[in-house]
């Protein structure tokens, strides 16, 4: 288990870095592409969050939001991936959606769950109190994974 969680921790940074490689590389990029789909393959094999033997949460603080997430994971984090790469929308990310949109406060804004320790040189935001970069990243997240079904329907109209 302990080696699982350091590749998802691992998995969502490298895919991160390989995204900023793709957008910044305009030739020679059929290898990046394929290696993020391994790894986004990965992830969603583990539905972001759960052991793909047993199907139990492999560590409960993948599922409170921190910002900055420094090194860590947490399926915020890995979706605003998934949406930042126009990932083909997968039926195994609706848990993780489905936490997201229910960990959204009463006032439609999401609080700071967790923060990690590590040099900071002034404060952002306080735990527990609503948060502006959650809230953003969560947005866009469910922008991305509403966003054709919505056209869908006015379409089909």
């Amino acid at each position: 288990m302990a080696q699982l969680i350091a590749s998802v921790h691992t998995t969502i940074s490298v895919l991160e870095g390989l995204r900023h490689y793709d957008l910044h590389r305009r030739r020679k990029v059929g290898a990046v592409r394929a290696a993020q789909r391994r790894g986004r393959e990965f992830l969603l094999v583990h539905r972001l969050f759960r052991s793909h033997r047993t199907g139990a949460v492999i560590k409960p603080i993948f599922l409170r939001f921190s910002f900055p997430p420094r090194w860590h994971y947490d399926i915020l984090r890995a979706l605003d991936y998934f949406q930042a790469v126009k990932a083909p929308r997968d039926p195994r990310l609706a848990e993780a959606i489905d936490i997201v949109r229910s960990t959204r406060g009463d006032d439609g804004r999401w609080k700071l769950q967790n923060c990690y320790k590590g040099k900071t040189y002034f404060e952002l935001e306080r735990p527990g109190a609503p948060s502006r970069w959650n809230t953003l990243r969560a947005l866009r997240v469910l922008k991305w994974w509403n966003g054709d079904r919505r056209r869908d329907q006015s379409c089909s109209r």
